[in-house]
């Protein structure tokens, strides 16, 4: 095995690796079969902090009864809920449940734990040869 594919071979056990820990943290929110599509929805959802309806449609380019159909499924997910304007209450609010904050941050949750296993795996000085190693990485 050439050096070209030793490389891609490890690049794609970190990767699996990556992927079965989000695999493990979406099985224990209780959502093992949520979408990619979905994720980045709730992504959204917990980077805009205050996101209506409308604006969640306009960042999503959707429709507006698209984005309701979507909501009310993560409502019976248990990820999102919807909360009133206190200045205006014909504004509606999406808000992220506990379990939907936990979903949307999925990809950083399982960087932080294949790090954990990468120190636990690796003695110092491997450590220090791995960081100056992606350092180097254009």
């Amino acid at each position: 095995m050439d050096a070209e594919e030793r490389l891609l071979a490890a690049m794609e056990r970190l990767i699996r690796l990556q992927q079965e820990i989000s695999s493990a943290i979406l099985s224990e929110c209780g959502v093992p079969d949520i979408t990619g599509k979905q994720i980045e929805y709730l992504k959204v959802i917990d980077e805009q902090g205050d996101v209506t309806f409308t604006r969640l449609a306009e960042i999503t380019r959707n429709s507006k009864p698209t984005v309701t159909e979507m909501i009310n499924r993560f409502v019976g997910m248990e990820c999102v809920y919807r909360e009133r304007s206190s200045c205006d209450g014909r504004v509606l609010f999406i808000r992220l449940t506990e379990k939907g904050r936990r979903i949307a941050r999925v990809e950083e949750a399982s960087l932080a734990l294949l790090v954990s296993r990468l120190e636990g795996s690796l003695d110092s000085d491997d450590l220090d040869r791995l960081f100056r190693i992606i350092r180097n990485i254009r």
